[in-house]
């Protein structure tokens, strides 16, 4: 199968969208399927105001649908609500091409964080881009709820794995872990303020604050909170180490839709410490995680569970599975399409 994907979201871009994507698409391959990637890295582009490193692609509906018309695809998955989002929409409502759409983030909520202004205001804006969408992939039952509430139907489900070969409790922690007092209470992800991160760094527990990962918070929460350790952005072997060197992997967002860094903490066997909110709700189980709106009372719930139990529910997380949702979750344009609506677009 030919499987065009357009994302805003793309290398060098490092959160779980990407990982995710890039995930699916090297399994894609593995299998036989053609899959080109329409992303930022292929057109002029501009920095995202507050967001630096991520770039917003200079890119119409004209310069998406050349790209499209040209691979002919037998399916189109639009992952993104950014530029290339809308214009690849935009390119297939105008010649009555279906496509399916994926829920990734939980825009409504981050732009609330950001403006102060209500989440509900940015619903309409949600529904108009995934509305017409043949199926909208959602990664839990808690967001699939929120999307029906909201007037969206058409919600299938495209769960995430784990890659239980790098992700493995069987890493020695990095240098710094031998010196620091226990337990070590971990934080990875993006440094920003929708990530809510300073309830972390604010919570009492005895011990030790790490966080990995960068964003346009780094430099704020580095003065704020001293007494923390911020090492950067990791990866390979390195980001594993701070998994299963790690006490406690603390979940502080309440605007995920799932948060891959926990099944990826629980590979590890490191329990994780939550808010009772979408992601976490999905993701662990008793033995796995401790949910609480008290994140004190979560961090110390969670370093009582046995790393054992938390192991064998991270493994239980599979890529191959979710690729088999990914694909039946497709919307086949159909062969007997008539070419001239597959011809490049010119606005």
């Amino acid at each position: 199968m030919k499987i065009a994907l357009v994302t805003d979201a793309w290398s060098p871009q490092v959160n779980g969208v990407v990982r995710t994507l890039q995930t699916t698409v090297a399994l894609l391959r593995q299998r036989g399927h053609e899959v080109m990637v329409i992303s930022p890295d292929l057109f002029r582009s501009f920095p995202c105001p507050t967001y630096p490193e991520i770039r917003l692609a200079l890119a119409g509906r004209g310069a998406v649908g050349k790209r499209l018309a040209r691979f002919a695809p037998d399916a189109i998955h639009i992952s993104t609500e950014g530029p290339l989002g809308w214009a690849a929409r935009g390119w297939c409502l105008a010649r009555k091409l279906p496509f399916t759409t994926a829920y990734h983030t939980q825009f409504p909520e981050y732009l609330a964080r950001r403006t102060g202004m209500e989440a509900r205001w940015f619903w309409p804006f949600i529904r108009r881009f995934h509305g017409p969408s043949a199926a909208i992939m959602v990664a839990t039952g808690t967001i699939r709820a929120q999307l029906l509430e909201h007037g969206l139907f058409r919600v299938q489900p495209w769960t995430r794995g784990v890659d239980t070969a790098q992700f493995a409790p069987d890493h020695p922690p990095p240098d710094l872990f031998f010196t620091l007092p226990r337990p070590i209470q971990l934080y990875v992800g993006r440094v920003a303020v929708e990530k809510n991160i300073e309830a972390f760094l604010e919570t009492s527990h005895s011990g030790s604050k790490v966080v990995v990962g960068d964003g346009p918070a780094l430099a704020d929460l580095r003065t704020r909170y001293p007494e923390a350790h911020f090492l950067g952005s990791r990866s390979g072997e390195a980001l594993t180490a701070c998994y299963a060197g790690a006490d406690v992997f603390v979940f502080p967002s309440r605007t995920d839709t799932f948060g891959l860094v926990m099944i990826e903490a629980l590979a590890c066997g490191t329990p994780v410490a939550a808010y009772p909110v979408p992601g976490p709700l999905d993701v662990l189980d008793p033995k796995s995680g401790v949910m609480d709106d008290n994140l004190d009372e979560a961090i110390a719930g969670a370093l009582t569970l046995d790393r054992a139990d938390c192991l064998a529910h991270g493994r239980s997380f599979d890529w191959d599975k979710s690729v088999d949702q990914f694909l039946a979750n497709l919307a086949p344009v159909s062969r007997r399409t008539d070419p001239a609506r597959m011809v490049p677009a010119t606005a």
